[in-house]
């Protein structure tokens, strides 16, 4: 029987060894850490009975992918829950804006930018399942849908500070700008739009759902599901070296790409070698958990519904932080992602108390605390918010570093701080996801479609390792 190990828990590893399981390939996942899951990880980080998510927080393109379709892990426990306001952007003096599953319905709330948001998002959304058909595949390819995505194209190419121009009030500028700010890229720079046109197409085809009991919950069912097709998982093991995995036919790396050449050693490429050891990671996160008294008192009403709140002011504001991180200094008022994941699942809160989830955007490998700033940012938009908080707990862009080395100076998403790279990763090739050696695979979100699509990056690799199977001849069980 042919043989795989895969290396990292993530829900990309996880989702490698599952599809490769699936076709009768023996599996073994080896994790470094005590507990599986990577990214998708839940824990009590302040308070008994809160329930805090350590990454990953809302799924928007986890729902309807080719992955989610072939495997039901809704037969292992996991449900999807929905905020009614899927995000929103609060503004100065109580006023903002937010963002329906309905493209319509928001439109209708934006009054003067509503035309230009349903001319954006209206026709994007209708033929969005086309459109993730093909951008959540590597780029080299021949696309299945070439006019939508050509559409999709021309709004995602565009800096994020040019396509906000569609819009003219300080509403829509801002509900856009929030979303843009996920890339975690400067405004002014190529294709620092997709990431915002994206979520912000998926909020309103999919909605940005959270999984019930908490993002650990997508782990446990990969894992459950692996198990039915007899995988195995082992945890408290670290992989150094490729000599260490010389009986397995098959090595799925859910690494870092830096990781992967350390691994791979000097089997690997030289061009491949220097394409993963020069991969400049984007900036990074410092992330605090609060326990909040009856939580988070915003000023703008449907703030106080959304399972995420952008806060970070103006378009104007907001592209200037984003700038200074990219230049590697740490701005006053940094963007602050704020996830109320309680509101569409309310068993993660306990005793009228909420776990409120919160990130600033910090330059790569910041080693300073932004708690502070990120406390300014919310107190800002919500008057008393400080004096609601009862616990908390901080992880600085270096300490996420040290919880998972895949996150090099904080970079949770494993992105790219290069245009190229941005489209191309972790490095141009018609298969990305080849290492230059026979049977070794990247499969972390270094790889395409990216962070996010949850277990897309690791069920392209394994189908990238199935067709060399097949090609050599050899059988999957």
């Amino acid at each position: 029987m042919t043989k795989a190990v895969v290396v990292g828990s993530g829900p990309n590893g996880l989702a490698a060894a599952l599809t490769l399981a699936a076709e009768g390939v023996e599996v073994e996942v080896l994790e470094a850490a005590p507990t599986i899951g990577g990214g998708t990880r839940t824990s009590e980080l302040t308070l008994p009975g809160l329930l805090h998510d350590e990454c990953s927080g809302f799924h928007p393109l986890a729902v309807d992918t080719p992955f989610a379709r072939r495997f039901d892990l809704s037969r292992h426990g996991l449900r999807w829950r929905w905020p009614e306001v899927q995000y929103s952007h609060p503004l100065d003096g109580g006023g903002g804006a937010a963002a329906w599953r309905s493209a319509d319905a928001t439109a209708a709330a934006l009054g003067a930018d509503g035309r230009a948001w349903r001319q954006v998002f209206g026709w994007l959304t209708s033929r969005f399942d086309d459109i993730a058909e093909d951008f959540l595949r590597p780029m080299l390819h021949v696309p299945a849908h070439p006019v939508k995505l050509a559409r999709f194209g021309a709004l995602a190419t565009l800096p994020a500070a040019a396509l906000a121009r569609r819009w003219s009030t300080p509403q829509g500028r801002a509900l856009f700008a929030g979303v843009a700010a996920h890339a975690l890229r400067p405004f002014a720079s190529p294709m620092s739009s997709a990431i915002g046109v994206a979520l912000g197409t998926a909020a309103h085809r999919y909605g940005w759902p959270v999984a019930e009991g908490g993002s650990a919950a997508i782990a446990r069912a990969l894992a459950g599901l692996l198990a039915e097709h007899g995988g195995k998982v082992r945890t408290g093991i670290t992989v150094t070296s490729l000599d260490e995995l010389s009986s397995a036919d098959v090595v799925m790396l859910d690494v870092a790409p830096s990781s992967a050449a350390r691994i791979v050693g000097d089997r690997m490429p030289s061009r491949v070698r220097r394409a993963l050891t020069r991969y400049r990671h984007g900036p990074g996160v410092c992330k605090v958990e609060f326990a909040v008294r009856e939580g988070v008192p915003w000023q703008h009403e449907e703030s106080r519904r959304a399972g995420t709140v952008h806060v970070g002011g103006s378009l104007a504001e907001i592209a200037a932080a984003e700038r200074e991180v990219h230049r590697g200094r740490m701005p006053p008022r940094p963007f602050v992602l704020v996830g109320q994941q309680y509101l569409a699942d309310p068993s993660r809160a306990a005793g009228g108390v909420a776990p409120v989830y919160a990130y600033a955007h910090v330059p790569q490998g910041w080693t300073g605390d932004a708690t502070a700033a990120i406390e300014r940012q919310i107190e800002r938009f919500a008057p008393g918010f400080r004096d609601r908080v009862l616990a908390r707990h901080v992880r600085s862009a270096r300490q996420l570093e040290e919880y998972n080395p895949n996150y090099l100076g904080g970079d949770v998403v494993t992105g790219a701080n290069d245009a190229l790279q941005l489209v191309f990763r972790p490095r141009v090739a018609l298969d990305p996801y080849r290492l230059g050696v026979p049977g070794v695979y990247l499969c972390s979100a270094a790889t395409p479609p990216g962070a996010g699509a949850h277990g897309m990056c690791g069920y392209n690799a394994a189908r990238s390792a199935l067709r060399e199977l097949r090609g050599k001849g050899a059988g999957c069980s």
